[in-house]
């Protein structure tokens, strides 16, 4: 067979017939005519028989590479009059609009973003890192169902940082369907606002239950959008909340032992962090025999830990709603009273959400499917370093765990 017939073969574009073949030592070029009469707006669904023009310039396309030669697909196309956008050039079947790759190219590419670091993809590829940002965004808005807003339920809603200098993405998770189905940059109210605006009041009104941590932006939106459902405080927070209050003590405990002529007790003390933050059934033998010491020794830190373990208790699952209700009145109760700083202050956060964190252990609604996609994001986000836009990290994280299927060339030949 030869070779020039053999490349028509291995291009296999759709909608194109392969006129002329050159291959040269790094590059194979295809000069393409495109098979259909029809001429469709690469910007929406219009299609027309009258053309208005036919661009004078060669249009180019980089395809998937052909062993270690690249592939270059070039054509001649049309222009249209489109009644919504005027005079537009054609759209072709092979490749998305407004790039210059094939549609089987940025498929590749952006699987490879799902499952790759930066530097085999633009190795392998031969490509940017700022060009595979550009590409998944383009994957992510051909390939992300409008309809995925419609049925929710339960939602949880949480943010994660993905650069440096303060700068998040607030996610929605949907619960049922185990996916990322909304993401945009920002985490104030404004940005939940964008969600419920994109959800429209319909839909919203069929929420049930949202699930988020205790910040006064969320709950602020979700209370002037989400009339009819039940805001629900994620357990997860709250005890991170008290967890916190413990280091605190637990610091300033250090501290004092820091002021104190003999400086091995402070370094013995600062060893035992792990020991307080950890949960009792992870520890090992040896902290156990630290935690063991510092019971014996007592004093505000140990107080400050059976109080933390207290309140992890409410949340095990084995109370049901009026004990889970007499149990954290009683803790806010004594903590109020404990003389530790740190723990009257939390007190005072969690009176204040008191019926959100009862919601949440009535419903069995938490932001724990949410956590658990936040460190796959936060893992996703490590690998967008370098993309300077919001919008490119937000689609790879989409790509990665929101309702998108991706498929690669040769799975979707089969299909």
């Amino acid at each position: 067979m030869r070779a020039t017939t053999l490349c028509k073969r291995l291009l296999d574009l759709d909608g194109i017939n392969v006129a002329k073949v050159d291959i040269e030592d790094q590059m194979v070029v295809a000069d393409v005519t495109l098979r259909r009469r029809r001429l469709d707006c690469s910007r929406c669904a219009f299609t027309t028989r009258s053309r208005y023009d036919t661009r004078r310039v060669v249009s180019r396309w980089r395809g998937l590479d052909l062993g270690r030669r690249r592939v270059s697909v070039r054509t001649t196309l049309r222009r249209l009059r489109c009644p919504t956008h005027g005079v537009v050039v054609e759209g072709v079947p092979f490749a998305r609009t407004g790039s210059r790759f094939s549609r089987d190219f940025e498929d590749l590419v952006a699987y490879l973003a799902t499952k790759a670091d930066k530097t085999t993809i633009t190795r392998l590829q031969r490509v940017d890192w700022d060009t595979v940002g550009r590409i998944c965004e383009r994957v992510v808005a051909d390939g992300l169902d409008p309809a995925r807003l419609d049925g929710l339920v339960s939602i949880g809603v949480d943010e994660v940082s993905w650069k440096r200098r303060h700068n998040y993405l607030t996610l929605i998770t949907d619960h049922t369907g185990k996916k990322i189905v909304w993401g945009a940059p920002g985490k104030d109210a404004a940005t939940l606002d964008e969600f419920f605006a994109d959800l429209g009041a319909e839909r919203a009104d069929r929420l049930e239950a949202i699930s988020m941590d205790m910040g006064a932006a969320f709950i602020k939106s979700a209370t002037q959008n989400a009339l009819n459902a039940v805001r629900c405080i994620d357990p997860f927070h709250a005890v991170q909340l008290v967890t916190e209050a413990l280091d605190v003590e637990r610091r300033k405990a250090w501290n004092e032992l820091r002021q104190l002529p003999d400086q091995n007790a402070a370094k013995t003390f600062k060893g035992a962090r792990w020991v307080l933050l950890k949960r009792p059934e992870n520890l090992s033998e040896d902290q156990t025999a630290t935690l063991r010491r510092l019971r014996n020794q007592g004093g505000a830190v140990w107080r400050a830990y059976t109080l933390k373990e207290a309140f992890r208790a409410i949340f095990a699952g084995d109370l049901d709603e009026h004990q889970s209700a007499t149990a954290l009145d009683r803790w806010c109760s004594v903590s109020s009273r404990s003389r530790l700083p740190a723990f009257v202050r939390v007190a005072k956060t969690i009176r204040k959400h008191r019926e959100g964190i009862l919601a949440a252990i009535r419903l069995g609604i938490n932001n724990a499917r949410a956590e658990g996609l936040n460190n796959h994001v936060r893992l996703i986000t490590r690998r967008a370093y370098g993309f300077h836009s919001s919008t490119a990290a937000l689609a790879l994280v989409m790509l990665s765990c929101g309702p998108i299927e991706l498929h690669l060339p040769h799975e979707r030949a089969r299909a």
